[in-house]
């Protein structure tokens, strides 16, 4: 195949697909008489029209005898351009003769008295395959090692490098010459090549002279040190022997003055050694790196790095120790590198180190309340108390120091924070007996203070549950009492509303403010009149305040508590009259919550659900029967246990997994692996980790991953684009990368005629963009080529690529052939992983996202599980919903869905499908899918995806 994609090119140059492209005639022209930017213009359209491909080899001679002798400096530019794609050789191979001229050329260029002349020439050199051209040169560029300026010297150091990989035999003594060079060149950049080739051509050159300046090494420039760095890993790697030798050249290396040296060689520590000080040195470095940087993308990194180190358990007990410098990064101001902070120190803290990190989080604590508000405070807050509330249920002994802090969030009017506070009161005041005095007399102080209804209602239910004696009884009925007010509550509001004042709201005269009117005369307003135009909202006690506001739902928390409290009170106090008492207050606060509801004073009326439940508990009351009383006092305590224990074991369960991966399982008849016997793909700690970091930064995924299953990796991604009948034969494989989908277009000649300008012209439908367009090509008869097209993504929808094949055939006068190809479907789940999130996230996920699609089932599929299950494999996405409470078989099933794209796009799902109990045994599962997301695409294409599985498990069936 003689086609341009078999030519080595280095340079890649947008062609311009609107202008007319000149004839030879008219190339000539331009060449010989035009002045210099004619040349100028003449030249980029030369350059354009022989990478489409045409050859034009009557110009040779023409740009050798015009454009070759100017000293211009943009016509020198450009052909070095010109001479990197040029065909050098006859049909035969042999080199063409005019090409001595053109070695004659370069070779006054190398000897130029411009130093940019010289070091561009020498760059283009580097490209150079042909050693017949190259040969002549090498005494010039030789010289070059000793030029003034470093710029030369540099780019002399690359050719001679570049030349000795490929072509040794011309300069064979290379690795001398640069050893020399290196020893005497004082400039960092001349340096960094001189010994970058020594790593590669003559590694013992380089640790010769590695050797020779090792005490120096902190002083060199970074660029050098990083170069070093390389060779180390290189030399320790390959013989493990030299370690000792070279890792103490580590060590220095981490105190350099560069965050790059500093990172490689924590990292290149590691790599060589498992000692626990090169390990703590590492993470020490890592650590400083992380503060110090002020970078949130190079913090997120370096973190990443830590983690990973964390997860290999030798190293874990090591980072146990750094726990508190750990801590120093939540000095950052961004909550990802904060979150991530806090997750790390949580996995290493131990019982050595908690009490010190506890203080830390306090501290912590107290600096967000002395900050101002912001959309990141509120959302740190609630990141430390789950860290706090996980660090209190770890190590119990620290509980009773937490808890007082924690319990000035209630009051705090982010309501995140608080209610992760009283699922942490819950939680402690159940698990731990010897805690409860004291967060039932933290909550009490607290209570007065707490304006948020749902802290409000939560705080009541804990109250009503734990309080067991007749002191902390009678502590809350006179909280209730209180946030309440006077009762009856209408009759108060009445005669608030007729403008009668109580003792306790007489309201007295001050002396009045001298005001000025408009006419310039003096008025005076009493504190009684501009009193009176202020909303006695702010005055109201909390409870009542809720309840004028509509929300009776607090009203029906406050009659199962007052139920629970008056069943303990009569279990506790002998005396009837006491009992009555009590119980009348109770009764008498539900009958007024009931009254409010229906008078029309609040700003909402009751619901029906809310009276039920209210009216349930007078009638509890006024009969007291002792099952009743079980069911209050027992029974509830026995769900909340049962609910714990379930969440406890859920957690168990995703630690014990987590252990299983960390620990190291050996067993006894395993065999013993020797490294100088296994293959590459047998053994991935013998693999050069650099190697491996650069393919799977440029490919996306291991070689060796590939290779083990190409079946379900390549051959399924191949996608026919044309009909084997059509002139031109053409099919794709879609590599999807994480933001970007590489296109590999074979097509293929299936005529006999040579088919010029041939090209991909593709177009994209949805969120997509092409990068580039393909160039053209010219394919032989029967030949056959390849061609890579570049498609950024920059959201999850689904996209279409579509698109034709143009070219035009030679000799023929007809316009232009076109062969249209099929649409590339992209599919929205190579872009979504399943992720969990917590229920109270979800629910405020669930309620800001604006776009909703409601879909149909419509399956044959008659089993509950059994579909979820369908569509969990076709979205995925994760169930949130636990397994227990999906668990039996009511006819009903309700389950919350929720994944992430790789662009940090969420979607949610809720699944609501039901089975008649009396429908037959195989009647289809009914019901609905509301899927939510931020954005329409998303929202769209993942409802077309559970569309068009369900159909296709239809079909199937």
């Amino acid at each position: 195949m003689s086609t341009a994609s078999e030519l080595a090119c280095y340079t890649l140059i947008q062609m311009p697909s609107e202008a007319e492209p000149p004839n030879e005639l008219q190339f000539k022209n331009d060449i010989e008489k035009g002045d210099t930017k004619t040349k100028i213009k003449a030249l980029k359209q030369l350059i354009y029209m022989m990478l489409n491909g045409e050859k034009m080899p009557g110009l040779l001679m023409y740009v050798i005898r015009f454009l070759l002798p100017m000293p211009d400096h943009t016509i020198k530019k450009l052909l070095l351009v010109f001479w990197e794609i040029v065909p050098k050789t006859q049909p035969d191979g042999k080199l063409l003769n005019e090409m001595i001229l053109v070695c004659d050329a370069y070779r006054r260029d190398l000897q130029h008295p411009n130093e940019f002349i010289r070091g561009s020439t020498l760059r283009f050199l580097c490209k150079l395959k042909e050693p017949e051209l190259l040969e002549p040169l090498m005494p010039a560029i030789t010289e070059c090692l000793e030029h003034r300026h470093s710029y030369v010297r540099r780019n002399a150091v690359l050719a001679i490098f570049t030349i000795y990989k490929n072509f040794d035999f011309l300069i064979p003594d290379a690795p001398e010459l640069i050893h020399n060079f290196l020893e005497q060149e004082k400039d960092a950049s001349c340096k960094r090549n001189a010994f970058m080739m020594l790593i590669h051509v003559d590694q013992e050159r380089a640790l010769d002279y590695l050797s020779t300046c090792i005490d120096q090494i902190n002083s060199f420039n970074d660029i050098l040190q990083l170069v070093i760095v390389e060779l180390v890993y290189k030399v320790c790697h390959t013989n493990p022997s030299e370690r000792s030798r070279f890792i103490r050249c580590i060590y220095n290396l981490l105190q350099s003055t560069s965050a790059a040296v500093r990172y490689e060689a924590a990292g290149t520590l590691v790599t060589l050694s498992s000692a626990p000080t090169a390990v703590k040195a590492a993470a020490s470095c890592y650590i400083d790196l992380i503060i110090k940087e002020s970078d949130n993308n190079v913090k997120l990194i370096v973190l990443d790095r830590l983690i990973s180190l964390k997860d290999d358990p030798v190293h874990e007990k090591i980072l146990q120790e750094l726990v508190m410098d750990i801590m120093r990064v939540l000095s950052a101001s961004d909550l990802e590198v904060r979150k991530k902070t806090l997750d790390l120190a949580l996995d290493l803290v131990s019982s050595r180190n908690v009490e010190e990190m506890v203080l830390v989080l306090k501290k912590e604590v107290t600096k967000t309340h002395n900050t101002g508000e912001h959309e990141d405070t509120g959302k740190y807050r609630q990141l430390l108390v789950r860290t706090l509330h996980t660090c209190s249920i770890k190590f119990p002994d620290i509980a009773a120091q937490v808890i007082p802090v924690l319990m000035e969030f209630l009051s705090d009017t982010n309501e995140l924070a608080a209610s992760d506070v009283l699922v942490f009161v819950r939680e402690a005041i159940q698990r731990f007996e010897q805690l409860k005095s004291l967060v039932i007399s933290k909550l009490l102080e607290v209570f007065p203070t707490i304006r948020n209804v749902k802290i409000h209602r939560a705080a009541l239910w804990i109250l009503g549950e734990y309080c067991t004696t007749v002191e902390d009884i009678q502590s809350v009925m006179t909280e209730i009492r209180n946030s309440l007010g006077e009762i009856p509550i209408v009759d108060d509001e009445m005669r608030k509303a007729a403008g009668e004042s109580t003792d306790e709201e007489s309201v007295q005269i001050s002396s009045g403010r001298r005001l000025v009117t408009d006419m310039g005369t003096y008025a005076t307003q009493s504190a009684l009149s501009s009193a009176s135009h202020k909303s006695s909202d702010d005055t109201r006690p909390p409870m009542r305040g809720f309840l004028m506001d509509g929300d009776f739902f607090v009203g029906a928390c406050l009659a199962t508590v007052l139920s629970k409290l008056a069943f303990r009170y009569v279990d506790l106090v002998a005396s009837e009259k006491k009992q009555n008492s009590f119980l009348a207050e109770a009764m008498l606060i539900m009958a007024t919550t009931i009254h409010l509801g229906k008078s029309g004073l609040a700003k909402k009326n009751i619901t029906d659900d809310d009276v039920d439940r209210i009216s349930m508990c007078l009638k509890v009351l006024a009969e007291r029967h002792p099952l009743m009383s079980a069911v209050f006092q027992k029974e509830c305590r026995a769900s909340l246990d049962a609910m714990l224990l379930a969440k406890q074991k859920e957690d168990s369960g995703s630690k014990k997994d987590v252990f299983d991966r960390k620990s190291v399982k050996i067993q006894p008849d395993d065999p013993i692996n020797f490294m100088q016997l296994l293959a590459n793909t047998e053994s991935s700690s013998s693999q050069d980790q650099l190697t491996m970091s650069l393919t799977l930064a440029t490919m996306g995924v291991s070689t060796r991953k590939e290779a083990a299953d190409i079946s379900s990796s390549k051959l399924s991604k191949v996608t026919q684009l044309t009909g084997f009948s059509d002139p031109v034969y053409g099919e794709a494989y879609i590599n999807i990368n994480q933001y970007d989908i590489v296109l590999d277009v074979l097509v293929v000649n299936q005529t006999a005629d040579t088919l010029q300008n041939c090209s991909l012209e593709l177009a994209t439908l949805g969120d997509l963009k092409l990068v580039e367009k393909p160039q053209p090509m010219t394919l032989g008869p029967h030949d056959f080529c390849n061609i890579k097209a570049n498609v950024k993504v920059a959201s999850t929808e689904n996209g279409i690529i579509f698109g034709n094949i143009v070219y035009d055939v030679t000799g023929a006068a007809n316009d232009r052939n076109v062969v249209v190809l099929n649409d590339i479907h992209i599919d929205i789940m190579d872009y979504i992983v399943p992720a969990t999130c917590t229920d109270a996230e979800f629910r405020t996920m669930w309620a800001e996202f604006e776009w909703e699609n409601k879909v149909t089932v419509n399956t044959n599929i008659a089993d509950l599980p059994g579909y979820l299950k369908h569509v969990l494999k076709c979205t995925n996405m994760r169930c949130l919903t636990p397994e227990k409470a999906l668990s039996g078989d009511c006819g009903f099933m309700a389950a919350n869905l929720y994944a992430r794209s790789i662009f940090g796009e969420d979607a949610l799902a809720n699944l609501s499908i039901e089975k008649p109990v009396t429908a037959a045994a195989d009647a289809p599962v009914q019901g609905h899918i509301r899927i939510r997301a931020k954005s329409q695409g998303m929202a769209l294409s993942l409802g077309d995806k559970i569309n068009l599985s369900q159909k296709k498990d239809k079909d199937g069936k």
